[in-house]
């Protein structure tokens, strides 16, 4: 799945993403950027992601603004 980051705490590790496809918000999961290039993340940054088991964000990749437009988050 692709989104954009909505919402990052560096310090909590706390934050949401917005699918492309439907515009659904997931919680980050703890440990989401374990293993990836992201230190930290910022909002309107475009990730590929995937869902847990508890339906949050996990093993967060860069994006692509190719492949999918930006949704209109207004």
């Amino acid at each position: 799945m692709q989104g954009v980051v909505k919402s990052y705490d560096p310090g909590s590790g706390d934050g949401l993403i917005i699918r492309d496809s439907d515009l659904v918000e997931f919680e980050i999961a703890d440990g989401a950027l374990d293993g990836s290039i992201f230190r930290m993340l910022r909002q309107g940054q475009r990730v590929v992601f995937e869902l847990d088991g508890n339906n949050n964000a996990t093993g967060l990749k860069l994006g692509s603004e190719i492949d999918m437009g930006t949704p209109n988050l207004d």
